[in-house]
């Protein structure tokens, strides 16, 4: 199963992008047995101050047909990293060719976007960053694998 995150806005070089493509090769090594990647980022980058609603076309534009979609809200569902992992070993079970993960911008997904997803998925009430967001999505991925993999990387 593709694994693809679609998110508002480019990420530049620095410590946040290294983290990403860093947990993002992990991710790759060990999924790749467990029939979980490649991992991909799409990023999409409206107009400055156009919110929510200029970024959803965008954002549906990075939707595979078929995909199973996940937005990323903090009025989501909070999981244990074994509960996202199993989320996504059920969807690569069912035969999901892809899962995409939706990051919004500064104010978040448009409320139809939100509306249109299989799942929301929270880090928790408090707002992160955007670019902090990609880093704790692409270090939970690869936590996934590791979890379905029985690797040692998950001790809880």
């Amino acid at each position: 199963m593709r694994i693809t995150v679609a998110a508002v806005g480019r990420l530049r070089a620095g410590p946040e992008r290294d983290l990403v493509d860093d947990y993002a090769t992990r991710f790759d090594r060990t999924g790749r047995v467990l029939g979980l990647g490649p991992l991909s980022v799409a990023e999409v980058e409206p107009r400055k101050g156009r919110g929510p609603a200029a970024e959803a076309p965008l954002l549906r534009g990075a939707i595979p047909d078929g995909a199973a979609v996940v937005a990323l809200d903090e009025r989501g569902k909070v999981l244990t990293s074994p509960a996202f992992a199993g989320l996504l070993r059920d969807w690569r079970d069912q035969g999901r060719r892809d899962a995409v993960f939706l990051i919004g911008g500064a104010d978040g997904l448009a409320t139809d976007l939100r509306a249109e997803a299989d799942f929301r998925l929270s880090f928790g009430q408090m707002v992160w960053p955007h670019m902090l967001a990609r880093v704790m999505l692409a270090e939970q991925l690869y936590r996934a694998a590791s979890i379905l993999a029985n690797s040692p990387y998950h001790r809880a």
